[in-house]
């Protein structure tokens, strides 16, 4: 089978290699997938940078999170255990951890509906309790992470305020339904989300950015706000002055959604049933913004890590796989 390969750290557009590999042989407790559609996500960024903290063994096969097909045919859900990973024509998966891919959604968007909507479940719902009427503040509001809150968010009955960079983006936020878009390239953040707001802040702040954007997320949380922490796409990892949070009552939450996958991973069950249902009624709908062949995925990757795509970004292996099931394209 074709399978991307990386041998050493670096860049994705440079270490990643389309090579042909004997299919993988599952473990104890595993299944063998075809691959339908692999997600990009971050994380497959800096695993190949070496940045992650999970950090496979040498060759690895990136790609955290697929649309698979099972041997008797059916369509799953799966995060591959690496280093068997999804940017290959058939990755190993946990069986316990398989599921069901929403009858509502293609390959491409259903590959996209887990981590980035299970993290922001999790962040928006377990972790901030967002509340219908609420502001929601979403960083990086166009990208895979962003898009995904801000539809929760939306279905919550949050107002929604979404920060981007460049109008291109921008464009793509308010497609998404965001009721505010702030261009951080052209427009002062602070003041355009206390001008939004009345000068009240934002209850929940959703932020895998970090750096400059959690500053900013100081700066304009409103009293008993909420700031969750994701992830720090933009390189720079804070660290927070906590005078200043018991100085403003907000709280800082920490999200790692993986965890729950052994602590609670009945809760990640419940999390899925609850996004298949949104899925199905249209209230959300992963935004797919590319689907490129199993050739194209090394240069796809790399765009993700530097920052130029929106939304979601698929590799499909199988041309016209992801409308053999599910919703056409």
């Amino acid at each position: 089978m074709q399978a991307w390969q990386v041998h050493e750290n670096g860049e994705p557009g440079e270490v990643m290699r389309l090579e042909e590999v004997a299919p993988p042989t599952p473990g104890d407790g595993q299944v063998l997938l075809k691959v339908r559609a692999a997600n990009i996500n971050f994380p497959d960024v800096l695993m190949c940078r070496g940045h992650y903290q999970v950090r496979p063994p040498l060759p690895f096969t990136p790609g955290v999170e697929i649309c698979g097909e099972t041997e008797d045919g059916r369509r799953v859900l799966a995060n591959p255990a690496l280093p068997y990973g999804g940017f290959a024509e058939y990755a190993v998966a946990d069986a316990a951890g398989l599921l069901p891919a929403p009858e509502s959604l293609d390959d491409a968007e259903a590959a996209a509906l887990h981590i980035g909507y299970q993290t922001g479940w999790f962040g928006l719902h377990r972790r901030a309790h967002l509340e219908a009427g609420e502001t929601l503040l979403v960083h990086a509001a166009a990208g895979g992470v962003g898009s995904a809150a801000v539809q929760l968010g939306k279905a919550a009955g949050a107002t929604v305020i979404g920060v981007v960079g460049g109008a291109e983006k921008a464009t793509v936020a308010r497609e998404l339904g965001c009721d505010v878009v702030i261009d951080r390239r052209s427009e002062d953040v602070i003041a355009a989300v206390k001008e939004a707001t009345g000068g009240r802040g934002a209850d929940v702040i959703y932020d895998p950015v970090g750096g400059e954007a959690y500053t900013q997320s100081t700066k304009v949380v409103a009293f008993e706000g909420r700031i969750v922490v994701v992830g720090f796409a933009g390189g720079s990892i804070p660290s927070p002055g906590l005078n200043h949070a018991l100085v403003k009552n907000y709280s800082i939450l920490g999200l790692h959604w993986g965890l729950y996958n052994t602590k609670n991973p009945k809760l990640v069950q419940h999390c899925h049933e609850q996004l298949t249902e949104l899925a199905a009624r249209g209230a959300i709908k992963p935004l797919v913004s590319e689907r490129v062949p199993l050739s194209g995925a090394a240069a796809a990757v790399q765009r993700v890590g530097d920052g130029v795509t929106t939304g979601r970004v698929a590799v499909v292996p199988s041309p016209g796989a992801s409308s053999e099931n599910g919703a056409a394209a």
